[in-house]
């Protein structure tokens, strides 16, 4: 299911597109990156409903976009220690096995912060941020899995 970084990049060779999640209560920010993962952006928020109808809108979006990896932003407490959000998000992941695609957990401990601050700076509307925050945070989320991904040592 969830892979360390390495192992995630090992099962992705041949590179492709990936898919970066915000899994939230009641909704799934959804962003993509180019097949050589060298940027991400935001793609499309869905109003989280029964498992079942949102895993069916994510087999659409993979199927889609012909994405071959997942991240899902992991909301870790502050130091680094689980909390029942965090919980909510690894069974969210662990659902996904239907999808057969690796599977990254990743660190999203500001990412909807930063997103707020930089819309915030750009003085976006209140209206505007909450329709695009969740999947500008998935987009930071996955950004920040293809920089790691790019700094991994490669056996060329």
């Amino acid at each position: 299911m969830s892979h360390s970084l390495a192992q995630f990049a090992a099962s992705l060779a041949h590179g492709g597109k990936l898919a970066g999640l915000d899994v939230g209560t009641k909704t799934i920010g959804i962003a993509l990156c180019d097949a050589s993962w060298s940027f991400a952006g935001p793609a499309e928020t869905i109003a989280r409903t029964k498992f079942s109808i949102d895993l069916t809108l994510l087999r659409q979006f993979v199927a889609k976009h012909a994405v071959v990896g997942l991240v899902v932003g992991l909301p870790l407490n502050l130091d680094g220690s689980d909390s029942p959000r965090t919980q909510s998000v690894r069974a969210f992941a662990r659902n996904l096995v239907p999808l057969a695609l690796p599977l990254l957990l990743w660190d999203e401990r500001w990412s909807t912060q930063a997103v707020e601050r930089a819309m915030i700076a750009a003085d976006v509307s209140r209206a505007k941020r909450a329709l695009a925050v969740d999947k500008l945070a998935a987009a930071h989320i996955l950004q920040g899995a293809i920089d790691a991904l790019a700094n991994l040592p490669r056996d060329d």
